[in-house]
């Protein structure tokens, strides 16, 4: 049944991809080519149409545009992207890249992996995040373990921060709205040919809802005492220089520190509004020197990176019974560095191409501490402190055949101490017609995914013998510019299988201090579908269009049920109306089809569809007022089983620049 569903979901994506493809030989031959510039699908500036990879780039002024407050609502824009939110801003936010999980999405802040290494899975939570100082964020979809090693499986996330360009300019923006919320921007940059500066906070304040029953019908019925708020405030710094003494020669120093303080339930049990709290914490910083030899022909880029995740938190629970509840409560924390040195090398071939090589050597740590408070007082203990180094060389060759066709074909080597060594490659082409705008594309790669510091090493759990998590990954696609560009298709096939997937369950290879089970590599999955994208200037400098589509059949291989939390249908449409001068209406439409909360296909959530409106007006020069309206419909939907989302909300704000 699930084999049947798949093949109808790639016979239907090859229908897709067939007419834009008989779309693309109709097109009229005009200079229209797909020029924008990307660094992550090659580790290096390259024209998107070139990198033969599936990418997609949001910029900073789109983000602006659609007065997103957190990232979450900018990436939901992603084909082939799918996020949840345990409970509303602040909550935890998890992203899977066509179907993977979310700790093989890899997550780079200006090329520096941030993926926290105190997680269970090394995921990163995209809660942390708020819309700082970013100048474009970049999608790449598919393996991509051969550029960037483990947990990019999926693909890569790269949040690229703001660089100060031209005159000194200044930006401030404040809102208010539903939930108590409250928010405030700033901004400073600028820059010349030698030094340039980028500075930028944000702050945000919100009462919020209970996380858990909130507008959830059949809970409020079982429940019918007040809920408690669960608030939550977010704070982001983000700063970068750049300095150039010569044309040759570049420095750049950057870092930006985020924390979430907010408030959780305990979700279970018969008292699962609780007032547990949590505060996260990522800082990071990074140094780079970018030096041109051999007339230019080699360009050596030198970095130098840490990062530091910290989680604290305070988790309250009730049990008992109702008449004589016990509290139990307990401190824990988990504190998760990085720090790490890298070179690469540019290597111009000439008419053979680009050879970009290089290595890396990583250091990961993990501790973690509880301390009972209640109903017994105790001291805080270590439950885990380990490290690993990992050391990578990798190498990525590029080359232009005849006039149209571009190649690549990379490799790399990631060898963690105390645990396996493994290899990844990576192929990708790319037919290039630039007279008629259409680009054919297709990659094919393995990714591979080391065992977390806690799935090897935690004295209870852990298995030091796993092995690392992969995959294998193809895909085809084609970019196509219509009607003087005022229309782009894309679309994409892909298909992934993985093994070896990392699983916790009792098994007879535990130890025999481990009665509770341990991790083991047992598990296999496969998901397949395809990608399409739309953008039209419907009416020039009037109406303009967005849609983004995901089918997705994510199946577990050990049972052939679906995975969890994985829609099979997804999609977004937005329309930018310009009805006056300074005046801007975005109203967006989310699609989410129904998908399972918990594995084995349990806990089914039901689809919807949710309605959200941004509008600004420029008073003058500079300055703007704006309003922004999230799901308008009202409707009721969870994104996780009995976790609640918000309902009709209004905010209100004014931005001034200078």
């Amino acid at each position: 049944m699930a084999g049947s569903a798949g093949r109808r979901t790639l016979s239907g994506g090859i229908f897709l991809l067939s007419s834009l493809i008989l779309a693309a030989t109709d097109a009229a031959s005009n200079e229209i080519a797909l020029r924008e510039i990307v660094v992550t699908a090659t580790r290096g500036p390259q024209a998107i149409a070139r990198s033969g990879s599936a990418v997609t780039v949001i910029t900073g002024e789109e983000i602006a545009r659609a007065g997103a407050r957190t990232l979450n609502e900018a990436l939901r824009r992603v084909p082939g992207l799918d996020l949840t939110e345990s409970g509303g801003t602040g909550a935890t936010a998890s992203v899977r890249l066509r179907g993977g999980e979310p700790g093989q999405t890899l997550v780079l802040i200006d090329g520096v992996r941030v993926n926290d290494p105190s997680t269970g899975n090394g995921q990163f939570d995209f809660s942390l995040l708020v819309p700082t100082g970013i100048e474009r964020i970049e999608v790449l979809r598919g393996p991509q373990s051969a550029l960037y090693g483990s947990d990019a499986m999926g693909g890569v996330v790269n949040i690229i921060t703001r660089k100060g360009r031209g005159e000194p300019r200044a930006a401030i923006a404040a809102e208010g709205g539903s939930y108590g919320s409250r928010g405030v921007q700033a901004a400073v940059s600028g820059g010349d040919p030698r030094f340039n500066y980028a500075i930028s906070l944000n702050g945000y304040d919100t009462a919020g809802f209970s996380r858990w029953g909130h507008r959830i019908g059949r809970l409020r019925a079982r429940h019918p005492w007040p809920l408690e708020n669960d608030g939550a405030r977010r704070f982001g710094l983000s700063a970068r220089f750049g300095f150039s003494p010569s044309e040759d020669v570049a420095f750049d120093v950057g870092g930006s520190a985020y924390v979430n303080a907010t408030q959780y339930d305990a979700a279970f049990g018969a008292f699962p509004d609780t007032p547990s709290s949590s505060v996260q914490r990522l800082g990071q910083v990074h140094a780079r020197a970018t030096v041109h030899a051999f007339d230019r022909r080699l360009k050596n880029t030198f970095l130098v990176y840490a990062n530091r995740t910290e989680r604290d938190y305070r988790s309250i629970s009730y049990y008992g019974s109702t008449a004589a509840p016990v509290t139990d409560w307990s401190k824990d924390g988990y504190v998760g560095g990085r720090v790490g040195a890298s070179y690469q090398g540019d290597l111009s071939l000439d008419a053979f191409g680009l050879l970009t090589f290089g290595g890396q050597v990583e250091r990961e740590t993990l501790t973690s501490t509880s301390q009972p408070v209640l109903p017994v007082p105790g001291l805080r203990t270590t439950l885990d402190d380990a490290a690993q180094t990992t050391r990578s060389l990798f190498a990525l060759h590029q080359i232009a055949l005849a006039e149209h066709l571009n190649l690549s074909l990379g490799g790399r080597i990631d060898d963690i101490e105390g645990a396996d060594r493994f290899a990844t490659w990576r192929a990708t082409l790319a037919y290039d017609i630039a007279e008629s705008g259409t680009v054919l594309r297709a990659s094919a790669g393995t990714g591979a995914k080391a065992p977390t510091l806690y799935q090897r090493l935690d004295p209870l759990y852990g298995n030091a013998a796993l092995s690392p998590e992969r995959s294998f990954g193809i895909d085809a696609g084609i970019d196509q510019k219509l009607f003087d560009g005022r229309l782009t298709l894309s679309g994409t096939l892909f298909l992934n299988r993985l093994r070896d997937l990392i699983n916790f369950q009792s098994d007879p290879s535990c130890r025999p201090d481990q009665p509770f089970g341990c991790y083991v590599n047992v598990a296999r999955a496969e998901t397949s579908g395809f990608e399409l994208a739309a953008k039209a200037e419907l009416i020039p400098g009037r109406l303009g269009l967005d849609i983004a589509y995901t089918n997705l059949v994510a199946i577990d291989r050990t049972t052939d049920l679906r995975l969890a939390r994985r829609p099979e249908n997804a999609a977004r449409i937005g329309l930018t109306l310009t009805p006056a001068p300074g005046l801007v209406i975005a109203p967006t439409l989310v699609l989410v089809d129904a998908r399972y909360s918990a594995a084995h296909e349990k806990d089914r959530l039901a689809p919807y569809a949710r309605l959200d409106l941004f509008a600004s007006y420029e008073v003058s020069e500079g300055v703007s007022l704006f309003l922004r309206g999230e799901n308008l419909t009202d409707a009721r939907y969870e994104e996780v089983k009995n976790y609640g989302t918000a309902g009709r909300s209004l905010y209100a704000g004014l931005k001034a620049s200078w």
